[in-house]
């Protein structure tokens, strides 16, 4: 059986990291905020919601909810975007997608000051994601990615990678940053062709399709790492990946589940996102 990657013991240690440096901003008397833009009611963004709430709080950083009704025209989604770029008080701001389709989403993304886009959703984060430069933030899951494969002694230099998923979210920044690391990065998608060959050929796996149980054994062999991103839920209602996790686990090395794998890492590194900036800021 495959050793379990678990997030835990990986958020744990990033959350305790966040902890003192919060202590430390605090006493030259910065304060980390953020801003947190919901546009109606989401039942994931909700839960979400939750436990950015309760983990900013136990690692001493100040969350601002700004809930707006689900049929906010843009101008004033807009407005309150400017506003939270312009107040000094506030170092970072994460947006909850997707907006209503009344809602311009690009546009919306690229107004979030790059310095406070801790969940590099705009423009300006990204293209320093591709072009490795310190603009911005790379986006949360994609990076707890790297998080958890660096907190598991998985090393990425000289590792072939592939990475199923080409969504600006996950798969596309993700590849950048293991390229970054010096690991050889084939970047496919659900309708690359002979994809089950071109996974196995691989050392490490990041599946980040967003379609259910689609990877089963077949598309894996022994030795391997596999990180499932995804997030569905499946025709009987049970939350699960992308990787059939039941059928893949025999086979592989190590892999992360699903619940318990990339998701609890990511709320870990906004967190730490957030206290970066605000550390940006002396």
């Amino acid at each position: 059986m495959a050793e379990q990657m678990l997030g835990r013991p990986v958020a744990e240690a990033l959350y305790a990291e966040v902890a003192k440096r919060v202590g430390a901003l605090r006493e030259e008397h910065v304060h980390p905020r953020l801003a947190l833009v919901r546009v109606g009611e989401d039942q994931a963004n909700g839960s979400y919601e939750r436990t950015v709430l309760k983990r900013a709080d136990e690692v001493g950083i100040a969350v601002e909810v700004r809930a707006l009704a689900a049929d906010v025209n843009k101008l004033a989604l807009y407005a309150d975007i400017e506003g939270i770029n312009a107040d000094a008080r506030t170092h970072a701001c994460l947006m909850f997608r997707p907006l209503p389709h009344t809602l311009d989403e690009m546009t919306a993304c690229n107004m979030i000051a790059s310095e406070k886009d801790v969940d590099g959703v705009g423009a300006a984060s990204l293209a320093g994601v591709f072009m490795g430069l310190p603009e911005g933030f790379a986006p949360c899951t994609a990076e707890a990615c790297v998080r958890m494969l660096d907190f598991y002694g998985v090393e990425l230099a000289g590792k072939h990678v592939v990475v199923v998923g080409r969504s600006l979210v996950v798969g596309k920044p993700a590849a950048m940053l293991m390229l970054a690391r010096d690991a050889t990065v084939t970047l496919c998608h659900s309708g690359t062709t002979g994809l089950p060959e071109i996974m196995r050929a691989a050392d490490i796996v990041v599946c980040a399709t967003g379609n259910a149980r689609t990877f089963g054994a077949e598309c894996f062999c022994a030795g391997q790492v596999v990180l499932d991103v995804g997030t569905n839920i499946d025709a009987d209602g049970v939350f699960c990946g992308d990787v059939d996790f039941a059928a893949v686990e025999p086979v592989v090395e190590r892999i992360t589940p699903v619940p318990g794998g990339i998701g609890a890492v990511t709320t870990a590194v906004l967190l730490q996102h957030v206290v970066e900036a605000a550390e940006r800021t002396r």
